[in-house]
């Protein structure tokens, strides 16, 4: 499942898989226990497909971040739970993307990423490579 089918919705834990949209908004199924929700489209929310963290040079995506991490831990979670201090997280952190911007990106953005990244692992979406849909849409140009 590709990162444009997950959503993070401000106010509820977690995250979210887009299930269909309605007239108001869309329904959402929740990854942690599967229950789903009904959200307006006055809720603040996210596509993990368009979250990018500053560095210092440009904003990386979402997804270079999750790939990152999974890199870096061999594919299993993370070494760091998102309940640690600020200095272990901003350490960790560092160690992903050395470049981030210490000024912007936030203890509680790590935190969230962290355990989006956990979360995502736990239901087996591990493959945050470009969509099959951006390649398609490359080949279509050349």
């Amino acid at each position: 499942m590709a990162l444009d089918k997950i959503l993070s919705i401000g106010g509820k834990p977690g995250l979210y898989k887009l299930l269909t949209q309605t007239r108001a908004g869309f329904v959402g199924e929740s990854l942690l226990d599967g229950k789903r929700v009904t959200v307006s489209l006055q809720n603040n929310v996210s596509v993990l497909s368009e979250i990018a963290i500053y560095t210092l040079e440009e904003e990386v995506p979402l997804k270079d971040v999750f790939q990152k991490i999974k890199d870096k831990e061999k594919g299993e979670k993370t070494s760091v739970g998102h309940k640690e201090d600020k200095l272990k997280l901003e350490e960790y952190f560092f160690e992903i993307l050395p470049n981030y911007d210490e000024d912007r990106v936030y203890a509680s953005d790590i935190k969230k990423i962290i355990q989006w990244y956990n979360i995502l692992h736990e239901q087996g979406i591990t493959d945050f490579s470009d969509t099959d849909d951006e390649e398609v849409a490359k080949s279509e140009e050349e």
